[in-house]
This record gives C-alpha cells, sequence and structure tokens, in this order.
C-alpha cells in the first residue's frame, strides 16, 4: 500500500541574491559616515622668494619650547614639569600680563569690529613650539595639544568676556574673527628627534 507521501517542494532561493545586494546597495547610499577631524592649525604662508630663510628667526622672547619624550616627561623653556602644569605655564606666556621682558613682546593691532569700528588690541607675539621624540605615542602627543589648546581657548574666553561680555563660544562668526584676531592659535611643530630629556 503506498503511502499518502507529499514531496515538499523546494523554495527557488534565486532572487535571495538580488534582495541582499539591493539592500546592500540601500545601506550604503543611506548611511552618512562622521568624517574623522584633525587638529585644527592655520599654516604659515610660504615666504616670499626675495626673503632668506636665516632673516626669518623669532626672537628668543617670543618664543616658548615645549619638549614631550616617549615617558610623557616635559620639558618646557628650561624646566621640567608635569602636564598638569603645562595649560597655565602657555597661558602666562600668551598673555604676558606683568609685561615681563622674559615673555613674549605684544605688537598693537588695529582689528575691524563687526560694525565697522576698529578696536586696538596689544597681540601677543609669542609662538609655542612643539617637539617630541620619534618614539612619543600619539596618546602622549595628543594630551599635550589639548593642554597647548585650551590655553588658547581659556585666553580667548577671557578676551571674549572683556570685550563682548559673553564667553567664546556664544559669539556671533564676526565677533569670533575678532577676538582669533587677537588671541591667534600660534602653536609650531618642529620636526621630531631622537633622545630623551637630560635632567
Amino acid at each position: 500500500m503506498a503511502g499518502n507521501k507529499r514531496k515538499t517542494p523546494d523554495i527557488n532561493a534565486s532572487s535571495q541574491a538580488d534582495i541582499a545586494f539591493l539592500l546592500l546597495v540601500f545601506f550604503l547610499v543611506a548611511t552618512t559616515m562622521n568624517t574623522d577631524k584633525g587638529l585644527v592649525r592655520v599654516l604659515p604662508p610660504i615666504p616670499p622668494e626675495d626673503v632668506k630663510v636665516e632673516d626669518q628667526k623669532v626672537n628668543e622672547r617670543n618664543l616658548l619650547l615645549v619638549f614631550v619624550n616617549a615617558s610623557g616627561q616635559l620639558m618646557v623653556g628650561d624646566e621640567s614639569m608635569d602636564i598638569r602644569g603645562l595649560k597655565d605655564k602657555a597661558k602666562e606666556f600668551i598673555v604676558n600680563p606683568l609685561d615681563d621682558e622674559n615673555l613674549p613682546e605684544k605688537k598693537e593691532t588695529e582689528i575691524e569690529m563687526p560694525d565697522g569700528s576698529k578696536w586696538t588690541y596689544n597681540v601677543s607675539e609669542g609662538v609655542v613650539s612643539l617637539q617630541t621624540t620619534r618614539d612619543t605615542s600619539y596618546e602622549i602627543y595628543i594630551q599635550v595639544q589639548n593642554e597647548l589648546t585650551r590655553a588658547f581657548n581659556e585666553v580667548r574666553n577671557e578676551v571674549s568676556q572683556s570685550k563682548f561680555g559673553k564667553s567664546f563660544a556664544d559669539l556671533s562668526e564676526d565677533e569670533k574673527s575678532v577676538i582669533t584676531k587677537a588671541v591667534p592659535l600660534k602653536i609650531s611643530e618642529a620636526e621630531p628627534r631622537k633622545g630623551a630629556i637630560k635632567k
């Protein structure tokens, strides 16, 4: 006696590959990608051909040398310090509140305001020069960069409060432009070198 055996029909899976491909294309097109942001730095302009490189020396008092090695040891100017003191040291260098002759000179600069008027401000000539060793880790490098940037941001915030009565973050784009001209972010990076900090 033959049983009532039913044969299970095969499922046609030939279109599944097409559907998977279409879904993949859809997600690639519809998904937004976050772009990695690097450190924002304005590079100096290319010097004119008639100016010799030797003539472009920075006055020693206008330069704060920050050296960091692979161990995270900092040498700021001629003193060794912990990274926690770097921001305050850089801030003092930028502002030079007591017009110390060992700290940066200030140049009286006329800055155009959003309303067309002029504002005269003593802009610091100071430049922070950051140098690392070849084996300095990226994490330590970023920590040092963050502390230096924090110093400039705090100075900008203080100047913004005194000039506009509000924090730098709350300013309009035109007002921010005024403050960035008064407190330019001057951090240069020297080529990494071999060696450690000598005590």
